[in-house]
């Protein structure tokens, strides 16, 4: 059987930058520390650091967790969590991916110019919330699909900036622009979409048209892996959604001639590696 491993499969800059700063924490034996929130979205990557003593700190909780050291994680958080952390005595490591902490800094701008800020993304992903966080006032609204952008409407005179969550899929963001476009507002857009996951994606479609199967492994509730798998069905009709090597078996690929494996930004290479060593046997 022939197997192609995308190039791009596996952790982005921001997930690794994250996860490096979690382990350097670890070797230089603070304690007691958290992750406000599981650092990414991997199961297997946050438990490993829980056996490392690294406890998770549940969003928005009120328990009162003793004074240590917070790691932001990459989707970011929003600035009253971050203030909040603060005052009650906790030293903050800002682990927020670059690209994220750009739209921060952006959204923040352009609120303050009274312009109304336009979201493409999952409004229940955490990244999502956090770039809410940094928008002055409440002129924003959050559009996740196509008839969100139909029905959007707001003054005619208003100006209109355009951000995306950073994992979103880069045509669709598109088309949903353009819907916004026909309106006749005064739009600026910025193009957030981090760079690694359009090629992400241009990658994994351009392999799932070419095999009998496709692999995407990754977490079920990371964002940018289940828009990898959307992406990859519409190419290749005998696509696989899996978290770990556990979750197929090879007789699942017995009368397919080539397979395609890409992975999220969340998926350790480990993971990937297994994997593809299970279809090659």
């Amino acid at each position: 059987m022939k197997v192609t491993l995308a190039k791009s499969a596996g952790f982005c800059f921001g997930v690794q930058r994250a996860v490096d700063v979690v382990n350097k924490q670890i070797e230089e034996g603070t304690k007691p520390l958290y992750t406000y929130g599981p650092i990414i979205h991997n199961e297997e990557v946050v438990r490993a650091f829980e056996a490392n003593g690294v406890k998770v700190m549940e969003e928005d909780s009120d328990e009162n967790y003793p004074s240590g050291t917070v790691i932001i994680r990459s989707h970011g958080v929003t600035r009253a969590v971050e203030e909040g952390l603060k005052e009650k005595g906790h030293n903050i490591i800002d682990a927020t991916c670059p690209f994220v902490k750009k739209i921060h800094r952006a959204v923040d701008e352009h609120s303050k110019n009274d312009e109304h800020i336009v979201i493409i993304g999952n409004p229940e992903h955490p990244e999502v919330r956090g770039i809410v966080g940094w928008i002055n006032g409440d002129e924003y609204t959050v559009i996740p699909n196509e008839q969100a952008a139909v029905d959007f409407s707001v003054n005619t005179h208003t100006s209109i900036c355009i951000v995306s969550q950073t994992t979103f899929n880069h045509n669709k963001f598109q088309e949903l622009v353009e819907i916004i476009k026909q309106k006749g507002y005064h739009i600026i857009v910025l193009n957030t979409i981090c760079d690694a996951t359009n090629k992400r994606q241009v990658e994994a479609a351009e392999i799932a048209s070419e095999v009998d199967a496709m692999i995407v492994i990754g977490s079920k509730n990371s964002s940018n892996t289940q828009k990898l798998y959307e992406i990859c069905k519409t190419k290749c009709n005998n696509t696989y959604y899996i978290q770990t090597a556990d979750d197929f078996m090879p007789s699942d690929l017995s009368s397919i001639e080539s397979v395609g494996i890409t992975a999220g930004a969340s998926t350790p290479n480990n993971i990937i590696e297994e994997v593809q060593k299970k279809c090659q046997k």
